[in-house]
């Protein structure tokens, strides 16, 4: 039901971000067009197309892209265009002098009053005799000339254009308030607000709004967190936190406000990630680290294929999940991204997020490229597959906008991509390196004919290695996937041995396993492996007993995660859906939070390779190396066995 609830969420999402996007357009400059000529033809100043392209100050160049809000640079609401809020205006009078009167007979307070144009109180107030006498006639008066001046009041509020991704935080900072108070001055506004927008803040004097110092750290209160509770986070005082933040000990603690505190102050409880500093062997917690809160523009193309659901039939859309491999495996991978994308909200990363359907089809791929805007995008995950992949990246590789493959074992390594799972061959190598620095084992390599060239080269790895191979029909020369008992007895010696067994046939693996579980005696240990481990390995044919007997060690591109688990992501994940995440659902989370924390911390996903070289997650671990020509490609693998019927990572 959870995967239905996504697909019907998905159109509204789909609907949703084309409305929003109707508010804006973009402009290829074209050969002698300046930004007054561009001004003029949108009907916008100049300073409305400097808000949205900064860069557009030092001058424009032909085909650049420039940002520009239909509107003029004013957000539509509801009601028309945003206005600033008229300015009150108070009539002040100031005293310049006074007027002689002497009182005639039938003259009243009244009447002198209409014919000065003060009042009754005024005359009193400079002719003290009066309260406590009546006015008579022959009493001499000085009557009160003033001078009325007209002040505008200073409003408390005035308006603030949005710079691009700047986020509700940065804004609550630079006026003092926070984002609650921030929300309360513009009701109904969006959570990701748009590069343009006019909102409402705080009136205040130039000098008096704080600017977001990128050497610090900013962290939002959250609700009921006393002095306490920060000291417990960020080992800072009470008068550390009111030096840092002026104003504090005046206006105390309040749930939504926005601390200035040290570079790396703040611990998290989320649990998630961590980095190894390869060097020198410390563990940093990247959502620790976070020094951009600039919104991070994040496209996800996956292969949902909406097109062909029939959302009003729920029968239909449970049939197309159970007969559609891809889009099973899509919303399981999505159900992850979403759960990352909310535990990312929750650390204050700002995040704007377009999600499109390649609904698997080129056609699709290509008309997204063709009519979406990616000038602006960070990074983009996906596609899953890879021939839409390939589309991609090479399309965007000229605006180097960063492209994340999330499960593919092979795509094209573009200057701009990020394999995020390893290949074939780092998997080869890590396990082959793994075996080859213990040089006590007895080293026996078995394969079928299909994988005679990845025997020979573990020979070369093992020069002192036995070699044994199926057995062959003699007549057609075709494998036969078996060999006999007394081969394993001729190579099988007392002490530590490890047997590779290169195949893809679930029989032969079942048959030599199941002889090696016979030769397992007092002083005879066997540790089967394999530079591949495949489907043939988890048939059901094949016996997870017999496996576990011989600690079957293998290469993964991740560990798992037992479902009784106290990883907070498991947890959260089974109260919402009533189910423990799978591993396509847990690599959507893992892939998610680390693309993005490295985008947060080390400002683009480029710069993350050389200040982030290793982090690791729930399941999966990153560390992203450059090819000499070409893009980026993670050799960071996990060895893991079997012991007592479970899989268990095995520390490097």
């Amino acid at each position: 039901m959870k995967k239905i609830i996504y697909l019907f969420t998905l159109v509204m999402f789909f609907g949703c971000s084309a409305a929003k996007a109707q508010n804006y357009v973009t402009h290829k400059v074209k050969s002698g067009e300046t930004i007054e000529t561009i001004a003029e033809k949108y009907k916008v100043t100049k300073e409305h197309i400097h808000k949205l392209n900064p860069d557009a100050k030092k001058g424009i160049k032909q085909d650049a892209v420039l940002i520009i809000m239909k509107t003029g640079g004013v957000r539509p609401v509801r009601g028309g265009v945003k206005q600033p809020p008229k300015k009150k205006v108070t009539e002040i009078k100031e005293l310049t002098g006074y007027k002689k009167h002497k009182v005639k007979r039938k003259e009243t307070l009244y009447s002198l009053s209409k014919k000065y144009g003060v009042t009754e109180a005024e005359i009193k107030k400079y002719n003290t005799f009066l309260y406590s006498n009546n006015l008579r006639k022959g009493d001499r008066l000085q009557i009160p000339v003033f001078e009325i001046k007209k002040v505008e009041e200073k409003s408390t509020t005035t308006t603030y254009t949005v710079l691009p991704k700047e986020g509700k935080w940065r804004i609550a900072y630079k006026y003092g308030i926070t984002v609650l108070e921030l929300e309360e001055l513009n009701p109904g506004l969006a959570e990701v607000l748009q590069p343009g927008q006019v909102i409402t803040v705080p009136n205040l004097e130039d000098n008096s709004i704080k600017q977001v110092d990128e050497q610090y750290s900013y962290y939002t209160v959250l609700p009921k967190e006393g002095f306490f509770r920060l000291k417990i986070k960020t080992g800072l005082e009470q008068s550390d936190l009111e030096r840092l933040n002026p104003g504090l000990s005046t206006s105390g603690l309040k749930e939504g406000m926005v601390l200035k505190v040290p570079y790396g102050a703040i611990e998290t409880e989320s649990g998630v990630e961590t980095v190894v500093d390869t060097t020198t062997s410390s563990v940093i917690n990247l959502s620790t680290a976070i020094k951009d809160r600039e919104t991070k523009n994040i496209v996800v193309m996956l292969p949902f294929a909406l097109n062909k659901v029939n959302i009003d039939s729920v029968v239909d859309t449970k049939q197309k999940i159970k007969n559609n491999r891809t889009l099973g495996l899509t919303l399981d991978f999505y159900s992850g991204v979403l759960m990352a994308f909310d535990s990312l909200k929750k650390m204050g990363v700002n995040l704007k997020v377009d999600v499109y359907d390649t609904q698997n089809r080129e056609s699709e791929v290509n008309a997204i490229i063709r009519t979406k805007d990616f000038t602006t995008t960070d990074v983009v995950i996906g596609p899953l597959l890879p021939k839409n992949f390939n589309t991609v990246a090479f399309a965007l590789e000229g605006e180097n906008v960063p492209m994340v493959s999330p499960v593919t074992r092979k795509v094209n390594i573009g200057n701009n991509v990020f394999q995020s799972r390893p290949d074939a061959k780092v998997m080869e190598t890590k396990i082959v390196d793994y075996f080859v620095a213990d040089t006590t084992a007895q080293v026996i390599i078995i394969s079928d004919s299909k994988r005679k060239v990845t025997s020979a080269m573990l020979k070369t790895k093992f020069p002192k290695a036995a070699m044994v191979s199926s057995r062959l029909d003699k007549k057609t020369k075709k494998d036969q996937y078996y060999i006999l008992e007394q081969d394993l007895l001729d190579v099988i010696k007392p002490g530590n041995n490890v047997v590779f067994l290169e195949t893809d046939n679930s029989s032969f693996v079942s048959s030599v396993s199941s002889m090696l579980n016979a030769l397992l005696i007092d002083g005879t240990d066997i540790v089967l492996t394999t530079t591949s481990q495949n489907k043939a390995f988890e048939n059901e044919e094949v016996s997870n007993y017999h496996l576990s007997n011989l600690h079957f060690t293998y290469p993964s591109i991740s560990k798992i995660v037992s479902e009784d688990s106290n990883n907070s992501f498991v947890k959260m994940y089974k109260k919402q859906h009533k189910t423990s995440p799978n591993a396509y659902a847990i690599r959507g989370f893992d892939l998610t939070m680390d693309v993005v924390l490295r985008l947060v911390t080390s400002g683009n996903l480029y710069n993350s390779v050389i200040d982030t070289p290793f982090t690791s997650y729930v399941e999966n671990k990153f560390s992203y190396k450059k090819k000499m020509s070409g893009g980026y490609y993670n050799d960071s693998v996990y060895i893991v066995r079997y012991n007592d019927l479970k899989i268990e990572e095995i520390k490097q």
